[in-house]
């Protein structure tokens, strides 16, 4: 519950999806996002490769719809300060280039992947201050 945009929810999802049952399935932090729903969805065929936009139907749609909602929160508290952490410096150009919506489902994206490697190196998050 570290991680920002991540309750109550959040934490027992990603505990249950990356932590108990699927975790030998998933390799990496991007084939968990993948399968939650939050990167673009791909399109091969003979040898070439085609990303498209992020797609909203995935298996997880409960879930992923929970993970933007807690990352837009993230993102509006963001307005009401300055950043923090270089984490929040990140996520405000990324704001300013992008759009508040695709800022969310990109925080979304890193969270589950933190998430990912904090349960399979079995340590905490620690978000790096400004300095």
């Amino acid at each position: 519950m570290k991680l920002e945009g991540v309750g109550i929810l959040n934490a027992i999802n990603l505990f249950i999806a990356l932590g108990c049952g699927e975790l030998g399935t998933f390799k990496r932090g991007k084939d968990a996002a993948a399968c939650i729903g939050l990167t673009p969805v791909q399109s091969s065929s003979g040898g070439k490769t085609r990303i498209g936009k992020i797609s909203r139907r995935s298996k997880n749609c409960g879930f992923r719809s929970l993970l933007i909602t807690g990352a837009m929160a993230v993102v509006h508290q963001l307005f009401r300060r300055s950043p923090r952490t270089q984490k929040e410096v990140w996520l405000m150009s990324l704001i300013e280039r992008r759009g508040k919506k695709c800022a969310a489902v990109a925080l979304a994206n890193k969270t589950v992947r933190t998430a990912f490697a904090m349960l399979t190196q079995c340590t905490e998050y620690h978000a790096v201050a400004i300095e």
